[in-house]
């Protein structure tokens, strides 16, 4: 067995993820379940036998030294991977996230029509969020292939690694990955104003630093989208400030208020016949919004998303909702998805 047809087999599959540990079966997940891909547990030397198909000995010394490693790996029937290398109880264990051959309209992830008025700003701030495997970079990339094919700009993608390959179409686009092309996020951001970007993409906002050149950037008139491991748009606002020090964070709300264009959080629900769907809070910054991250009110935030459908907001209870009485969803998905089920809907 080799790491090649395990994920050919996976991807064939529609699996999500496949993950390999030492002395247990490889497994895949489909539809957000574990499978057994095989019967056979893999020992400790197969499974580094499998990782050194996919890096050289450079990379390999490197990863027994800092005991993570990750890395895109594209299959030979052009599957393409992101895949995480990383150690478990003294043995190589593997991770690899399968990523779709064709890049995703937004109408085929269910995008509403309000994300599409996002795609067509010009400046500020566009945050998805979400947990681990919730569809955050598809959503992205969704967006990011949305102005390729619509607008004239030049867009500039930071990722680690990078996931989705995309063709310029009316937009020059450049992906830069870490470690091989910048040698961090923020070195990346500081320099790429000279680079003539209108767009910017950060994989993720992953510290203090990353967060604070962002929030620069989409203050200089750049469109800027990125991610963010939040579970509610008023935790994503709450996230952003409080990693900055006491001192800073009146600025920061400031800062927020202005440039935040929407958040968008998701999670991935199962179908009622099938697959996968994402489930969406939508935050548009309006006035009401601004003035809230502005005077630290960001409990408020969910009361308003909720009064504010008409400009395309909705609560991550009402996305629900919608998803099961438009028969996407069954009762029991909902009601397992709902912060305090009620017999109201």
């Amino acid at each position: 067995m080799t790491l090649e047809s395990l994920l050919q087999k996976a991807a064939k599959q529609q699996a999500s993820d496949v993950h390999l540990l030492a002395n247990l079966p490889p497994y895949m997940r489909i539809d957000g379940e574990l499978k057994e891909i095989d019967k056979k547990p893999l020992l400790p030397k197969e499974i580094e036998t499998m990782v050194k198909e996919i890096i050289d000995e450079n990379r390999f010394k490197k990863f027994i030294l800092e005991k993570e490693l990750d890395l895109a790996y594209e299959s030979k029937n052009g599957y393409r991977f992101r895949i995480n290398l990383h150690w478990e109880k003294g043995n190589i264990g593997l991770s690899a996230r399968t990523i779709p051959a064709e890049i995703p309209s937004m109408e085929d992830v269910g995008m509403p029509p309000i994300l599409f008025e996002l795609c067509n700003l010009d400046r500020g701030l566009i945050i998805v969020t979400g947990p681990t495997g919730c569809g955050k970079s598809t959503s992205l990339a969704a967006m990011i292939n949305y102005i390729n094919k619509n607008r004239r700009a030049n867009i500039i993608t930071f990722e680690d690694p990078i996931e989705f390959i995309f063709k310029p179409d009316k937009s020059l686009i450049r992906q830069r990955q870490l470690a091989t092309d910048m040698l961090s996020f923020q070195n990346g951001l500081i320099h790429v104003l000279r680079q003539d970007p209108n767009i910017i993409m950060v994989g993720e906002m992953r510290d203090l630093e990353t967060i604070a050149t962002t929030i620069t950037l989409a203050e200089t008139g750049h469109l800027v989208f990125a991610t963010l491991h939040t579970y509610s748009a008023a935790q994503t606002v709450d996230r952003i400030i409080d990693i900055f020090p006491p001192f800073q964070q009146n600025q920061i709300r400031m800062q927020l208020s202005t440039i935040l264009q929407g958040v968008i959080t998701q999670r991935l629900v199962p179908r009622k016949n099938g697959g996968r769907v994402a489930a969406r809070e939508i935050l548009i910054n309006n006035s009401a919004i601004a003035n809230m991250i502005r005077e630290n009110k960001i409990s408020q935030i969910k009361n308003t998303i909720q009064t504010s459908a008409r400009e395309g907001m909705i609560t991550m209870e009402n996305a629900l909702i919608k998803l099961y009485k438009e028969g996407v969803i069954t009762k029991e998905t909902m009601e397992a998805n709902l912060y305090a089920p009620s017999n109201s809907y």
